[in-house]
This record gives structure tokens, C-alpha cells and sequence, in this order.
């Protein structure tokens, strides 16, 4: 049901109706950030709306597609004006008519300055504004007078930089309840866990649920971040071991730090067999998608029913969720982990469950493995010298050897690796091979 910006004051009530819905319709599936399952858009409803400005709105919208029975959640920041500024144009979604009849151009308002500033204004005063919150931890002080950029690297989300001091993340799909990044990142924050930004100010929205919307975090300025780093030198086949062993020790840390502030969990007795029994549910499904997966699976399946054999396994805890050189940041000489969302497409319950910190650690394998068959000549050796230095750096500081855990180690990455091929063969088809030649290494059917 769509709820009227009237209802919250707003001047243009016309906003909301078909004409905006099919702007929508058609915007949405074009960006970088949008879950896109490849289904037309059935529905689209305005479930809450702030008026921000005259001009600005505030809006969390739900989306269904073609035979999907979950609906998502987005935020959106959106103008309406007859005549905006030029440098706005290029990103409108298009022309409605106005309630006085005349003509509205509507845009991305994230890219207006004005709107920027007011958003940090917002955070640095809190209190309420319609159906949003904007909270800040004590003794934060956000300074003012800080011009604002919004980054254009970001996939899953949109964040806005502010004299590169400041960052503030917005989240884009949105879900009830609290985002595993702040809840992470503010419990780090109190315990003074230093390779991780604490978040100072948060906002959220209470219609018609509780869900965060945003967070801002201290800007690491002339940070690189690790996927950049490690293409630089896998291009060249440099020495990256340095880098991948510091690299492992700070994951370490995180795994320390995080299993200190947050409960831990012994596996249960049929933890082993049924993480077994959903890797071949993955397999399966992937495989059946996939046809070049299928001569690998018997392979597969034998090292999933070793894992399930196998009575050496870490603590459940609290982890990243989605480790991988892009969520890393190389800043003053060391490493700091960023983006503890998870993948924005699973259920907020699943993001924040105790998982195996080996997850983390496959995750990372794999990236350089990734990065090395980016390079003009891929080369296997770079990504194995860095696997095995991670692994090194992480003994260091972890609760546990990676390499002393080898069945478990071999079936995460496998899973990992399936679900990899599944997401090329969908996302990116190019860069199926990587994946698929990670598959048949680890099932030894090359």
C-alpha cells in the first residue's frame, strides 16, 4: 500500500503515483546496486517517505519481481524540481508532470550537494525528521563546513566522503533490524579494536519497520584497498608475501577481537554433517545451472563427505561475512577491514549468525587467486605464495592454523568455489574459468 508524502507534510503529494512508479521501474534495474534478479519489476509501493526539502524526499520503496514471493526493500533520495542545477541532469531519472501542472525533473538527489550536507547536518544534530532517526555516539562530534563526494567504486551501496574526513555509508537494500556493519563495527569501536573505523553518528527509519539506512565512519585518507594492491602486483608477479602474511595476522586479530565482544559457539554434534549435507544442496543446484560444473561433482562430493568426518574445528563466531581483498585497506603502514555488512541479498538473521572463521579465511584465498588470473599472465605460483603467507601471518594471531584443519579448509573453499561458478556463469561469464579451474584443482580432475 503506498503511503502519500502528504501524510508527512510534503507540498507535492503528485510525486508519488504511476508516473513515479514507471520512472522507477525503469531506473532501478540499471544500477550497480540494485538485486536484479533478472525478472521484470511487478510492483513497485512506496512504504515510507520524509520530506527532507521542498524539493527532496526521503524513500524506502518495495519491490517485487516475477515470480519471486520476497519482496526487497530500497532506499532512495530522490528530487523533484522544475529546473534543477545542469550538473544534476546526468543523473535524472526522467519527467513527470508536477501537481501545478507543469513539468519535474526527477533525479538522484545522493549527488546534490546541498543534499549531502543537510544529511550530515541531520546526523550531527540528531533527533527525528517524519519517519527517520539520526543518532550519534557520545562525545562524537561531527565537524561542519566539510564539502562533500560521493564515491563512484561502490556496488552494493552508495557512500558520500566529506573533505576526507568522514564517510557516510548508506545502505540501499534495506531489511528490519540492525545492519551486521554498525553492530560490528560499534562493538569494535568500544573494545578499541584499531584496524576497523568505529562508526560516530547512524541513522534509521521506523515505518514500517525498524531498519538501518546509514552509518558514518572516520575516512582513511590515501588508503589503497587490497584488490587494487594485489593486481599491481600480480601484473608484474612482484612480491606480495610481505602484504598477504600482514594481511592474514590483521584477520587474526579480527577474529580475536570479534570473538571477544560477541559469544562464541561450540559446534553442535551434526554441525559438520549438516554444513555437509547444504554444500552438496549448493552443488547440486550449481551444477544443474552450470554444465561444466557436472564431471566435477562426484569429486566435490567426496571432499564435503571428508569435512563431514573430520572432528577439528574452530569455535562458531561472530566473522566478516564476506572477506576478500576488496573489503581490506592498506592506510599509515597497516591494514584495516571495512564493510561487515555480509551479501546484502541474504537474510539479515543469516548475516549475523555465528559462522566458522575459516569462511573468512577461504574467502581471502580466493581472492588471490582471483588476482592472479587478472594478471596479463596469470600466474598460480604468486597466488600460492600468498595463500600460504595468509595462512602463516593468520596462525599468528588467530585462535587456529588454517592448514591444520585440511579437510575443512578443502570443503569451504570448494563450496566457495561452486558458488563462485554459479555467480559468473549469471553475473559475469567472462570470468567463469577462474572458478572453474579453482573446482577442478581442488576435486584433482584437471
Amino acid at each position: 500500500m503506498t503511503r502519500p508524502l502528504v501524510e508527512l507534510g510534503d507540498p507535492r503529494p503528485a510525486l508519488l503515483g504511476s508516473s513515479l512508479n514507471e520512472l522507477l521501474s525503469r531506473w532501478l534495474p540499471r544500477q550497480r546496486w540494485y538485486a536484479s534478479s533478472g525478472r521484470p519489476i511487478t510492483e513497485i509501493s512506496v512504504v515510507a517517505a520524509t520530506a527532507l526539502t521542498p524539493e527532496c524526499f526521503h524513500l524506502l520503496v518495495q519491490v517485487k519481481e516475477a515470480g519471486q514471493q520476497v519482496e526487497t526493500h530500497y532506499q532512495l533520495i530522490l528530487g523533484a524540481a522544475v529546473d534543477p542545477p545542469p550538473r544534476l541532469w546526468q543523473h535524472a531519472l526522467g519527467q513527470m508532470d508536477g501537481p501545478a501542472g507543469g513539468t519535474l525533473m526527477v533525479y538522484d538527489a545522493l549527488h546534490d550537494r546541498r543534499v549531502a550536507v543537510l544529511l550530515l547536518d541531520r546526523l550531527r544534530e540528531g533527533g527525528k525528521v517524519g519517519a527517520l532517526r539520526f543518532e550519534s555516539f557520545r562525545r562524537a562530534s561531527l565537524p561542519t563546513g566539510l564539502a562533500p563526494r560521493v564515491l563512484d567504486a561502490e556496488q552494493s551501496n552508495s557512500s558520500i566522503v566529506y573533505g576526507d574526513r568522514l564517510i557516510l555509508k548508506l545502505f540501499r537494500r534495506i531489511q528490519q533490524g540492525i545492519n551486521p556493519d554498525l553492530e560490528v563495527t560499534a562493538r569494535l569501536g568500544r573494545w578499541g579494536h584499531a584496524s576497523v573505523p568505529a562508526p560516530e553518528a547512524w541513522f534509521f527509519v521506523t515505518e514500517p519497520f525498524w531498519g538501518t539506512l546509514g552509518m558514518v565512519q572516520p575516512f582513511l585518507t590515501g588508503a589503497t584497498d587490497g584488490w587494487e594492491l594485489a593486481l599491481d602486483s600480480a601484473a608484474v608477479q612482484g612480491d606480495f608475501v610481505k602484504q598477504a602474511w600482514g594481511l592474514g595476522r590483521t584477520t587474526g586479530e579480527l577474529h580475536a577481537a570479534l570473538a571477544q565482544v560477541f559469544p562464541t559457539a561450540k559446534p553442535e554434534e551434526h554441525h559438520r554433517s549438516r554444513l555437509a549435507e547444504e554444500m552438496m544442496h549448493r552443488l547440486k543446484r550449481s551444477a544443474e545451472a552450470v554444465p561444466a560444473l557436472r564431471r566435477h561433482v562426484p569429486a566435490i562430493q567426496s571432499i564435503f563427505a571428508d569435512a563431514a568426518a573430520t572432528d577439528s574445528e574452530p569455535p562458531l563466531q561472530r566473522i566478516h561475512g564476506d572477506l576478500h581483498l576488496g573489503q581490506v585497506l592498506w592506510a599509515d603502514g597497516s591494514w584495516h577491514a571495512v564493510d561487515f555488512e555480509g551479501e546484502p541479498s541474504r537474510p539479515l538473521a543469516e548475516r549475523r549468525a555465528d559462522r566458522s572463521p575459516i569462511r573468512d579465511v577461504v574467502g581471502m584465498l580466493r581472492s588471490f587467486d582471483y588476482a592472479a588470473h587478472m594478471s596479463p599472465t596469470p600466474s598460480p605460483q604468486w597466488a600460492d605464495q600468498c595463500r600460504t603467507a595468509f595462512c602463516s601471518g593468520y596462525s599468528e594471531a588467530g585462535g587456529f592454523e588454517p592448514t591444520e584443519a585440511p579437510e575443512l579448509l578443502r570443503a569451504y573453499e570448494a563450496d566457495r568455489a561452486v558458488y563462485e561458478v554459479l555467480y559468473e556463469a549469471t553475473h559475469r561469464p567472462d570470468w567463469i574459468t577462474v572458478p572453474l579451474e579453482a573446482v577442478a584443482r581442488l576435486a584433482g580432475t584437471r
